[in-house]
């Protein structure tokens, strides 16, 4: 943890998804004061029509981040990260429509092989 998964309607080369995760990682850890190391970034490329956004007239092509991580963070904190992991995909895939969802979790809710095990809860400064 964190989890960062992308759902998208279209395909992209491995060296833009590539770029698209480094990104997002190095945001996540800046505006969230994590290790860059625990992040994890999905990119569903689940093909035309799949994701789709309601509203009053027709459904229109949309995309979905969801954000699973450490409680702990401000809403102001999340919604900076928000933003910013918005911007990202903009620019680096050109998506539109993008929500952002979070659900947090409990540090020992996470287990990281190579970082000692389960997560401690997240405290500022980390």
């Amino acid at each position: 943890m964190p989890y960062l998964q992308l759902d998208v309607n279209d395909h992209y080369p491995v060296a833009t998804k590539q770029l698209l995760a480094k990104r997002m990682g190095d945001i996540y850890a800046a505006i969230m004061q994590a290790d860059v190391k625990r992040v994890t970034v999905t990119i569903r490329e689940l093909g035309e029509g799949a994701v789709w956004r309601c509203s009053a007239e027709e459904p229109v092509p949309g995309a979905l981040l969801m954000c699973d991580v450490r409680r702990g963070r401000t809403a102001e904190t999340r919604a900076a990260l928000a933003e910013a992991l918005i911007a990202c995909c903009v620019e680096v895939l050109g998506v539109e429509r993008l929500n952002v969802e979070f659900t947090q979790h409990a540090g020992d809710e996470m287990y990281h092989p190579l970082l000692g095990g389960l997560s401690e809860d997240w405290r500022e400064g980390e």
